[in-house]
């Protein structure tokens, strides 16, 4: 059973200060130098990755950060699991459409090569698979080419190991950003805002469903106590 969720430092009243002007849910145009996905390319992509896996009888896949407390998709089971040689990243930027703007772009999460990381794994149902699967590329992969492209990796649930579907980053798709301080990770979390939401926001919802389901991030939990304080001097001074 997993162990009592600890008391977050950043909180709603800390996403509160943050608000976009004008919070809209429909798919903004594309940066320049990539376009619209459309049905043919999801398609195409489905196809490519069950070629990848003859097994389709049983499709799960790997959540690691939004997906996990906003999935997109139906599911019938659901159970935490360890990926190793991939760790959750703030390392895809920047991003001016979603949860950030010209004046003060975000970082969204993706997995990037090393490490491991420990998340979310949900079973599509058997009987509507390739509908599911579409619906993940649908909001994962709006844009094209797309700059974490789904492959498969194997997951470890207690003594099982499951083959996954997850997004992982291309670091040469030109949106890779690393190098960044937590400081500097942490200056951007706390001010980045755009039409669906803050990136603060982002962060409380992914850090405070890990700790309900007993996952425990060293690293976004320094994160969030590091933005929670630059919102209070921020905003609470005021």
């Amino acid at each position: 059973m997993p162990s009592a969720p600890r008391l977050m430092r950043l909180t709603e009243r800390h996403v509160q200060f943050l608000q976009p002007e004008k919070a809209v849910d429909t798919m903004p145009e594309p940066p320049e130098g990539m376009e619209e996905s459309t049905p043919s390319d999801h398609q195409r992509t489905y196809e490519q990755l069950l070629d990848a896996n003859p097994d389709a009888s049983e499709i799960w896949f790997f959540a690691y950060g939004s997906l996990i407390w906003k999935p997109a998709c139906d599911f019938v089971e659901m159970r935490t699991a360890l990926v190793h040689g991939w760790h959750r990243s703030f390392c895809l930027g920047w991003n001016n459409r979603f949860r950030g703007s010209d004046e003060n772009p975000g970082l969204m999460l993706a997995l990037d090569r090393g490490g491991a990381c420990k998340g979310v794994l949900y079973r599509l149902p058997p009987d509507r698979i390739k509908a599911n699967m579409i619906k993940l590329f649908e909001r994962e992969m709006g844009w094209k080419p797309s700059a974490f492209p789904p492959r498969w990796v194997n997951a470890r649930v207690e003594d099982r190991n499951i083959r996954a579907l997850t997004f992982c980053m291309d670091r040469n798709s030109g949106r890779y950003v690393s190098g960044l301080s937590d400081e500097r990770v942490a200056d951007v979390l706390a001010t980045a805002t755009g039409p669906r939401g803050s990136m603060a926001q982002y962060l409380f919802a992914t850090v405070r469903h890990l700790e309900d389901m007993g996952i425990q991030d060293p690293h976004l939990w320094s994160l969030q106590s590091m933005v929670a304080e630059r919102i209070e001097a921020t905003y609470e001074a005021r």
